[in-house]
């Protein structure tokens, strides 16, 4: 009866939130996936969501939710559509994210910790998009990168035990397991990586490479 519930509330979980920073190319992915087609897009105000339907097998869908990724209006459109997460697309600029690896940690971070994300543990994929650009990162390093960052955010975060309002910190003290440095493996959903480009080695022109993230989607419809 249990797994009956614990499946029930899963399969009613049909969304598929596609998150990141601003200029990650979630738009682009989200109208790749869809469409096939290359487009011109910009900034994201709103949300925009679409079934998607799984290449080779169009019984099986989600509806895929595409966020905003501006600092002011990303966690307001999380709360809004997190309940209804069966899993999770955070996309990664590889091209940037040396220098934006705080930032895409700091995002992460509240995402890991909120408390109905952590209740309902939906599948989480890391696409480190751009890929076609020679100065990207590899899905290895930037998962290195992001462990790294993680584990100094749970520290300097578990050391403020009060939140601005005066309240207690909203979500767990601990990320991961007390003790060891923090690694993906420690929480409770499973986290993939794959390496993407949603616009392709000839920018508009050329076919976009996101097998990976397909095949990912048709396991988890």
């Amino acid at each position: 009866v249990l797994w009956r519930l614990a499946q029930g509330g899963r399969s009613s979980r049909r969304a598929v939130l596609l998150l990141g920073l601003c200029d990650a190319g979630k738009t682009l992915l989200f109208a790749r996936l869809l469409t096939g087609k290359y487009r011109d897009t910009q900034t994201s105000i709103t949300d925009s969501s679409a079934v998607y339907r799984v290449r080779n097998d169009k019984s099986a869908n989600v509806t895929l939710i595409d966020l905003p990724g501006h600092e002011s209006l990303r966690l307001q459109f999380l709360e809004r559509f997190k309940a209804a997460a069966r899993a999770i697309v955070f996309v990664v600029d590889s091209v940037a994210f040396q220098r934006e690896v705080k930032d895409v940690a700091e995002f992460l971070y509240q995402v890991l910790v909120d408390s109905t994300v952590l209740k309902n543990a939906p599948a989480l994929l890391i696409a480190c998009n751009k890929q076609d650009v020679t100065m990207a990162k590899s899905a290895k390093l930037i998962q290195q990168q992001l462990e790294k960052e993680l584990n100094t955010l749970r520290v300097t975060r578990s050391a403020a035990p009060t939140s601005l309002d005066g309240s207690a910190a909203a979500g767990p003290a601990q990320l991961g397991k007390k003790g060891k440095d923090f690694d993906f493996s420690q929480l409770p959903m499973r986290v993939e990586f794959v390496e993407c480009s949603a616009r392709g080695s000839k920018e508009e022109e050329g076919d976009a490479d996101f097998e990976g993230l397909e095949k990912w989607l048709a396991k988890i419809a």
